[in-house]
């Protein structure tokens, strides 16, 4: 991953350097006027997008379901439409999406949905309190919208954690004058899996938010940015700690406000700079299916597959690849880049990545290896005769060329032009484990006061974002309704890794008036306060 590394100080650099002046997220005094996500201007820029005059239609109905995961493993969860992930949308750029959500989740559960990846108009992003009102159980809310920009994306709720539960699926946007050349399609949903298996994701967050600060291992830590790493005690030396309040042989230890069911310790990754993540998943799933009973693309030799891999994962980023394949990547959150060969690919929560794929001949693993958790999703790929492969198989490509978007250029055509910035905001990503106090700029986002101490820009401007993490973990951040490009030359994007300890800069162009999410999308960081508001001044 040497390619991760020198991209990472490369961009690191890139955060003392540009022009502009430097704004912190908020700050003292009054907040200007802000553009209203149902303002004027919103409207306004709707209008100027191109559209193709066509409408397409779905319902989407947020339920109860019993899900079969393959394998003789069902789970009681929420999905749209009795599956997941839910039914792909598909359109063509310059379409009108109007999807009617119609909220029949049990005990009042209000939700919404976000559509992510898409620079839409900013009413319509399905962020309550920010965009709209949250949707009442019972009521229906139509969304609609211009998608004017090919990619892959896909949609899931706003509201609270309920992005690891079933509710989300796929959205390509097609392009009409495609460039690619390629004989099929395969979308390829990656999700780790909790919900009614184990406990509920609300039950994973309740046991987090406990934090680490009580537990009885000779030294608190601090959350400043502790991340796991807590009194000078290096959490990865921990593989045998069994936080039920047991002991696994291994060196013991227990919590000691309670047992800790959720919570998942010793999951290191290089790749990821250290701690991997948060959360013990009973299974990793690929299309909604467990390892043992694996969804199956059947193709024939030779034939050039355009494979759209979206992470829908609440806490796990997953190393990708095909045996006996080569991947060349194509595109990163619905963005071309400068092709690309690799052997696999490190997808963060909220990446989406395209790649093409020439198949050969018999049955081939295609591996989501759960970066430091010690488990893996999979699928399998037939175009021949052949055994297939065992739940557990780890092909070699896993440990070859493993690329992620810091390693990769925009394309040509959608590089942004180099121009001045106008505007470059310090991003502190902060917190830790030891009291679960994720947020930016040390503060933790509140739900109640959606508007306060915004990250402002205005319209027209270049606006660089300084992501400076303070803490022990990685983060995927993720900003609504725009597209950013990594430096000065590299893809285009709307969610990136951000090491511990590393600073990545980001440039974009305000040119989508509203108020915007900007946040980790580990679900459970966001949740807890990992949040800010991205607002245009009026």
């Amino acid at each position: 991953m040497n390619s991760i590394d020198r991209r990472s100080a490369l961009l690191a650099g890139l955060a003392v350097a540009g022009t502009g002046a430097l704004a912190a997220c908020g700050g003292s005094g009054s907040t200007p006027a802000l553009v209203s996500p149902d303002s004027k201007v919103v409207a306004t820029t709707e209008r100027k997008r191109k559209g193709s005059g066509k409408v397409r239609e779905v319902t989407l109905t947020a339920a109860p379901a019993v899900l079969d995961l393959g394998g003789e493993v069902t789970a009681k969860s929420w999905a749209y439409g009795g599956r997941t992930p839910g039914k792909e949308i598909r359109l063509s750029a310059g379409d009108t999406l109007a999807a009617e959500l119609s909220n029949q989740l049990p005990d009042r559960t209000t939700t919404s949905v976000h559509w992510h990846g898409i620079a839409l108009r900013a009413d319509m992003d399905g962020v309550p309190p920010a965009t709209q009102n949250a949707v009442r159980a019972g009521r229906n809310f139509t969304y609609r919208f211009l998608a004017d920009t090919p990619g892959t994306y896909f949609f899931h709720p706003h509201v609270g954690v309920q992005l690891d539960r079933g509710l989300h699926a796929p959205l390509i946007v097609e392009d009409p004058r495609e460039p690619l050349s390629y004989d099929d399609e395969w979308v390829v949903v990656l999700d780790d899996w909790v919900d009614g298996v184990t406990g509920t994701p609300d039950q994973v967050l309740a046991e987090l938010s406990q934090g680490m600060g009580d537990m009885d291992m000779g030294g608190s830590g601090h959350g400043g940015s502790s991340g796991h790493d807590m009194g000078g005690m290096d959490m990865g030396d921990m593989d045998g700690m069994d936080m039920s309040g047991g002991d696994t042989g291994k060196g013991g230890g227990k919590a000691s406000s309670g047992s800790m069911k959720f919570m998942l310790m010793g999951a290191r990754s290089s790749l990821l700079g250290g701690d991997a993540g948060d959360v013990k998943y009973p299974y990793h799933l690929v299309n909604g299916r467990v390892p043992a009973d694996p969804d199956v693309y059947t193709g024939k030799p030779g034939k050039r597959v355009r494979l759209r891999i979206v992470n829908a994962g609440g806490d796990t980023a997953y190393r990708v690849a095909l045996g006996g394949h080569k991947l060349t990547i194509t595109h990163t959150d619905g963005f071309p880049v400068a092709h690309q060969q690799v052997d696999a690919l490190l997808v963060g929560m909220g990446e989406r990545y395209d790649v093409l794929v020439t198949l050969a001949d018999g049955v081939f693993p295609l591996v989501a290896l759960a970066e430091g958790k010690d488990a893996s999703g999979l699928a399998l790929v037939r175009t021949g005769s052949g055994a297939a492969p065992k739940a557990t198989v780890r092909p070699k490509e896993l440990d070859g060329m493993i690329m992620n978007a810091a390693g990769l250029k925009a394309a040509d055509d959608v590089r942004l032009d180099t121009r001045r910035t106008d505007r470059v905001h310090r991003i502190e990503l902060t917190g830790g484990m030891a009291g679960y106090d994720w947020g930016i700029n040390g503060r933790r986002y509140d739900m109640r006061h959606p508007t306060a101490d915004p990250v402002l820009v205005e319209q027209g401007q270049r606006v660089r974002l300084d992501f400076v993490n303070k803490t022990g973990m990685w983060h995927p951040m993720h900003l609504h309704g725009h597209t950013y490009q990594l430096g000065t030359g590299g893809p285009r994007k709307d969610t990136t890794i951000v090491l511990p300890g590393r600073t990545v800069s980001v440039y974009f162009d305000a040119d989508n008036p509203g108020q915007w999410m900007l946040h980790c999308h580990n679900a459970y960081h966001g949740e807890a306060g990992m949040m800010a508001l991205l607002a245009y001044e009026a």
